[in-house]
């Protein structure tokens, strides 16, 4: 009879302890993630930085430079990601992470833009006041929006998708 409650309580025991280390090894894979995620994020940092010098160096709006810039917004998917070919994207390697990055200038119609101010968005910049009563009152300077869009491949091959809404102006 001891020998029986000897064997039960072990067996009882040794679950107990497979269950304990099931529990610390989803908390040290949840862990991992955690850290897989932040670094992607990092590296988005790189990608959305590098994009906007790219944007700012861009001569011409109104011509689609490569396969990184648009003039017009593309279509997009159910996600809100822009229908491009990521394969052919600028790519910049920031450690284990493969970050590349689009950009669309935030204009819809059709090329050339003949009326930015209706066909793309655009942020507009207050302008100061004058002490003058009679003085015209200037119309604010529009600067124009981008978007740019960066997805991040790392370790496993996971993904990590960043967007961004840009002023030049």
């Amino acid at each position: 009879m001891t020998m029986l409650l000897t064997l039960i309580l072990l067996t009882v025991m040794v679950l107990g302890g497979l269950a304990l280390a099931r529990m610390s090894e989803i908390g040290t894979l949840a862990n991992g993630n955690a850290a897989y995620r932040e670094a992607a994020m990092q590296a988005s940092e790189v990608g959305i930085n590098t994009a906007y010098q790219a944007v700012r160096a861009v001569t011409n709006e109104e011509i689609n430079a490569g396969s990184w810039y648009w003039a017009l917004t593309q279509a997009q998917d159910a996600n809100g990601l822009p229908n491009v070919t990521w394969s052919s994207a600028p790519e910049v390697v920031v450690g284990n992470y493969s970050v590349r990055y689009v950009v669309e200038r935030a204009c819809q119609g059709a090329l050339p833009v003949t009326d930015s101010l209706r066909q793309c968005l655009n942020k507009t910049i207050s302008v100061g006041s004058t002490a003058r009563p009679d003085a015209e009152r200037l119309d604010p300077p529009a600067a124009k929006q981008f978007r740019i869009t960066v997805r991040v491949t790392g370790p496993k091959d996971t993904q990590t998708w960043v967007q961004s809404l840009v002023t030049r102006g």
